[in-house]
């Protein structure tokens, strides 16, 4: 008998409600008794293992204080589909950075970065990292005195 695969939206609507309670430094038990359901029930929501009915998720996203929609979005201007999603293992490995503590400081740090433009030379030093080589850890008294040095 094989285990039941989630619905790669399943996964990925419940990567979000994680994502969003944890931005909100919110414990899945605080959650579950906001919406009235055990904080086992909220894993298996933001897992995927349990589909997340209308009436809940319009909850949800009330306790999140986020527009339902919130929960669909790939970015500001489509609506959620499965294409690039990916498989399930992508999803867990995108829900486990975004819930790591580098992965949640990361986001909150680029979204308070309001300039387009600086915006998207952050993603171009990011993706230049990662695609040359392995970053070694340098320390600074500031931000200003960040450098990072590559290990080819």
């Amino acid at each position: 008998m094989s285990a039941k695969v989630p619905n790669p939206i399943d996964a990925y609507v419940g990567s979000r409600v994680r994502m969003r309670r944890l931005m909100l430094g919110m414990s899945q038990e605080r959650l579950a008794d906001q919406i009235g359901v055990t904080f086992q029930q909220v894993q298996k929501y933001e897992k995927g293992t349990n589909r997340i009915g209308a009436s809940r998720l319009q909850a949800i996203a009330s306790v999140l204080a986020v527009p339902v929609a919130f929960f669909f979005q790939q970015d500001n201007s489509q609506p959620l589909t499965t294409e690039g999603l990916g498989a399930i293992n992508g999803l867990e490995d995108l829900s486990d950075f975004l819930t790591s503590k580098e992965g949640l400081s990361l986001n909150k740090a680029f979204m308070k970065i309001n300039d387009p433009g600086i915006r998207q030379s952050v993603l171009t030093l990011v993706k230049s990292l990662a695609s040359t080589a392995e970053p070694v850890i340098v320390h600074a008294t500031s931000a200003a005195e960040v450098s990072v040095s590559l290990r080819n």
